[in-house]
């Protein structure tokens, strides 16, 4: 970090910021409602842009942490300018993300100690990947007013108005959307919704496939793996290779999503092992814009290798030596 300019005070970029959290905190007093909004926007575009502070970090408590009061900075400054698109964007990201790294992993951790409020966060979680599904709906009604309701009822014919410039809104909307689904379980009435969610992924990938580095290709690995077809495993291996090679093997993302959605349900230990291997090789320092997202899913990797022997029911431990293996119900030890 540089020194404070001469004379005391801060630095230019962190003097910058502070004039950006004022207008922030002052937003609401201002008079006139073309001042509010113009002090919202030099925010808002300021919030947008920082993203990538997060994106690269390379301390995921300090975000965690610090996202809280970002998030709600921003819902209370989209009080005053609702239809602004870079806060409506930020906003959704955020939630979703925190929703995953900080309320989602945390709860699958404590799982085994403690199920019932592991339990509570996972739901915390659900209604968090809602608020950023919401926020994202928002993001596309401003181009394509009530289509929220017609993805519900109509979800490929509302897909198609998406353009280009609505990719990063059909994305987050989708993928939040789909996680929540994926953490429904006392709520079956969200699997109504999964047409939806297909619906804006694959209009994305449609527009874009290479949309950062893969990123929808990502998602859609662990739609297909969980949609009932004799070949949705292969669709979803096909995604993974696209989500590879289009992040040129610097998100550790897909190789956790395989061992995961993939390896488990197929029960192939091999693979299982050789993903979460090449998932902790991945440097994450070498693309700095994945840094965070590469931190979280090495540490997803790690806490899936603890639990392999769960994992995979048909793996018991070797016999000692100088142990006699277990006999069977019947007493019969033949082969």
């Amino acid at each position: 970090m540089r020194e404070a300019a001469r004379g005391g005070g801060l630095a230019p970029g962190w003097a910058r910021w502070a004039a950006l959290i004022a207008l922030a905190l002052l937003a609401p007093a201002l008079d006139g409602c073309s001042a509010r909004k113009l002090a919202i926007r030099a925010v808002a575009n300021a919030m947008a842009s920082g993203g990538d502070a997060y994106a690269s970090d390379d301390d995921p408590e300090l975000v965690g942490a610090a996202l809280p009061f970002a998030l709600k900075t921003a819902e209370g400054l989209l009080a005053g300018d609702p239809g602004n698109r870079n806060l409506l964007l930020t906003t959704a990201k955020g939630f979703a993300q925190y929703a995953y790294g900080f309320v989602q992993m945390p709860a699958e951790a404590i799982a085994d100690a403690d199920y019932e409020r592991a339990d509570r966060e996972r739901d915390r979680a659900r209604r968090l990947y809602m608020r950023a599904r919401g926020y994202a709906v928002r993001g596309l009604e401003t181009t394509h007013p009530g289509i929220g309701e017609r993805l519900q009822r109509e979800p490929a014919a509302a897909a198609a108005e998406i353009g280009r410039d609505d990719i990063a809104f059909a994305y987050w909307a989708g993928a939040a959307w789909g996680a929540a689904i994926g953490l429904g379980k006392d709520h079956p009435e969200l699997l109504a919704d999964l047409p939806a969610v297909r619906a804006l992924l694959e209009r994305a990938l449609a527009l874009d496939e290479g949309w950062q580095g893969g990123a929808v290709h990502a998602v859609l690995i662990t739609l297909e793996a969980a949609t009932p077809g004799s070949d949705s495993m292969e669709k979803a291996k096909r995604h993974f290779d696209r989500a590879v090679a289009l992040s040129q093997g610097h998100d550790a993302g897909p190789y956790v999503t395989y061992a995961e959605a993939i390896a488990v349900p197929q029960q192939d230990r091999a693979a299982f092992d050789a993903m979460l291997e090449k998932a902790l090789a991945v440097d994450a320092d070498a693309r700095p814009a994945f840094r965070l997202a590469n931190l979280l899913a090495q540490r997803k990797a790690r806490l899936l290798q603890s639990r392999v022997d769960d994992l995979f029911l048909g793996d018991e431990p070797a016999a000692e030596e100088g142990e006699e293996p277990p006999a069977d119900d019947a007493g019969d030890s033949s082969p």
